[in-house]
């Protein structure tokens, strides 16, 4: 997901955090006051006619682009997605030369025949009725506008296309191995995002996403055999038309529209109190058990939104579609793909995962491309509670796992800072533990260091501010500086910009004297368990110098600590047997073995 760091622009979002266009009907609670932050806006009409026997559609596109930003724009970028599924793409080149592939994709684009491939061809484009120059580069087509977009200006694109759905391979795609037809994410002409960093018009290597808001008019136009679901709201019965049906959906105030298709589909609903209608959709052909877990699937999936509700924020919309489609999980607006042949724990810990996607990624929409950790690792921390939430076993401490993925990492010799681009990782699995524990690890360790209740807080109010705003990383941090009244920006910097370490000892005690001493370069407050000969215990908390606040505690707090003094000393109230830093095992120290000293 991002970029640089501390900008004026991030600093007046949670000031005022307001959109400039109206809200959509069929999305609530969308705050829209006026002030200096904007973004672009989009609408999308676009009229498919899907060959189910080749494979190949072709596709009209009308599109309405509004320039909020102050600046005229010259040239605009369409992503073309299904370009990477071709020999010799970006993403067939790096798959074959990076040291630690996606098995899912391997050497496989590679050996793709044309009627295999994946294409997006566009044979006309209009601005406001005038042809524009274009040119296909890779995944990206460039524009020349005929006129440029002042600000202010809204123009319209027309488009013709043609494509071809490539053999499923990574993420979208035919006939994947579980048999499902069609799995349509990433298909269609999508319009670059233009932010006040410029434009973002990445090459679809592998990674993730980012897109610019706006209203989905989509007419399909398919088999009168397949069941479709995906995003947005079905407009009255499927129109039939020649053996075909048409399928009219609108998604109001989404970044992006997924669909998927297959005859097989069993497709159930679930209408939650209060809430959206869940939708499941999957295949009739499975065998019992799986069958049996898609059946029960869903009232636990329930639950798991009522979860989030409560501790990110409200789900905005009127549906939510669970697909059987994929390469194993991905989410989408209002919807998620998901293999579906799992054991039943797998099949509702990915849908966990791939639901809270919908708060700690599409409603808050920040640039997973750059800032890949605000995507998944928020995202890992809260379906990780989630799940524990469900589970009969409680974990004290849900997020056990990606501090160990975490810390693997940090000891690993090959960290990247999470500043680094998601295509920019030279191992795939530096960049899972950097994306997915570390970006967790950073939300479950900001409840060590400012409370848990503060930082519970942070995140319900980061959602309520940022919702449909493109928050950048250090968004939350000033959310949580503006709750807490505390110095938070060591925390972000180190955690976040640098590979700096945690690593706290208990270098001596003698009598009553305890002596701490700071190895890595990174700064925490601490919390230490001292116990004494006569088999008391006492907590203590010793806050960090640069942190200017303590955080709430029933520990006895004593002096603060300052980062460049490397040692720090003081005296217990009685003769000390042994002591503990961070017993809570919350703070992730990279060497634990030094945290605890026994006599």
């Amino acid at each position: 997901m991002k970029h640089s760091i501390i900008s004026l622009f991030s600093l007046l979002i949670l000031v005022s955090c307001g959109a400039t266009e109206q809200p959509s009907k069929g999305v609530k609670t969308i705050n829209n006051s006026t002030n200096s932050y904007w973004q672009q806006h989009v609408d999308y009409a676009m009229e498919i006619d899907m060959d189910v026997n080749n494979y190949q559609y072709k596709g009209k596109q009308k599109l309405v682009y509004t320039n909020n930003s102050p600046n005229v724009i010259n040239r605009v970028y369409y992503h073309l997605f299904f370009n990477a599924f071709q020999p010799g793409s970006e993403m067939d080149v790096r798959s074959r030369t990076i040291s630690d592939p996606d098995p899912r994709v391997g050497d496989r684009i590679s050996k793709l025949q044309p009627n295999e491939i994946g294409y997006i061809k566009v044979n006309s484009l209009q601005q406001n009725g005038t042809s524009v120059s274009y040119e296909t580069v890779g995944t990206v087509l460039e524009v020349q506008l005929s006129q440029p977009i002042q600000p202010g200006e809204k123009v319209t694109f027309n488009m013709d296309f043609n494509a071809q759905v490539p053999v499923q391979i990574r993420r979208s795609g035919r006939n994947n191995k579980e048999g499902v037809a069609l799995s349509m994410s990433q298909w269609y002409p999508k319009l670059a995002e233009y932010d006040d960093e410029g434009w973002h018009a990445d090459p679809y290597i592998g990674r993730e996403f980012h897109g610019v808001w706006g209203d989905f008019d989509v007419k399909l136009t398919i088999d009168e055999d397949y069941i479709v679901g995906g995003t947005g709201y079905l407009q009255g019965e499927p129109i039939e038309k020649s053996g075909k049906k048409i399928h009219h959906f609108k998604a109001p105030k989404v970044h992006d529209f997924t669909w998927a298709a297959d005859p097989d589909y069993i497709h159930d609903t679930f209408q939650m109190p209060n809430g959206p209608t869940l939708n499941f959709y999957y295949k009739s052909t499975l065998e019992q058990v799986y069958l049996d877990n898609w059946k029960k699937l869903q009232a636990d999936t329930a639950l798991l939104m009522d979860f989030f509700n409560e501790h990110i924020g409200n789900y905005p919309y009127d549906q939510y579609s669970v697909i059987q489609g994929g390469d194993g999980g991905m989410e989408y607006a209002m919807s998620t793909l998901i293999t579906g042949k799992r054991s039943y724990g797998s099949l509702l810990g990915v849908t966990a995962h791939e639901l809270a996607h919908t708060w700690f990624q599409f409603l808050l929409a920040s640039n997973e491309s750059k800032h890949e950790w605000m995507d998944e690792g928020y995202t890992t921390y809260i379906s990780n509670l989630a799940m524990n939430s469900l589970s009969e076993d409680k974990k004290s401490n849900p997020l056990s796992g990606a501090y160990r993925g975490y810390i693997e990492l940090a000891n690993s010799g090959v960290e990247q800072p999470l500043t680094t681009h998601s295509d920019r990782y030279a191992f795939n699995r530096a960049y899972g533990a950097a994306a997915y524990s570390k970006g967790a690890v950073f939300l479950a360790q900001l409840g060590y260091v400012i409370g848990e209740e503060n930082r519970d807080k942070t995140i319900k109010t980061y959602f309520e501010n940022f919702k449909f705003k493109h928050p950048k990383p250090f968004d939350i941090i000033r959310t949580a500086e503006r709750i807490t009244d505390f110095e938070l920006d060591w925390y972000f910097i180190d955690f976040t910009q640098t590979t700096n370490t945690i690593d706290y000892k208990v270098s001596a005690v003698n009598g009553k004297s305890i002596t701490l001493e700071r190895i890595g370069l990174m700064p925490m407050p601490i919390d230490l368990t001292v116990t004494y000969t006569d088999g008391t215990t006492e907590d203590f908390y010793i806050p960090l110098q640069m942190m200017r606040g303590e955080k709430p505690t029933s520990a006895t707090i004593i002096n603060d600590w300052a980062w460049a003094i490397p040692t720090y000393s003081f005296d217990a109230k009685k003769v000390v047997k042994s002591v503990e830093i961070d017993s809570s095992q919350m703070m992730a120290d990279v060497d634990r073995t030094n945290n605890v000293f026994t006599k």
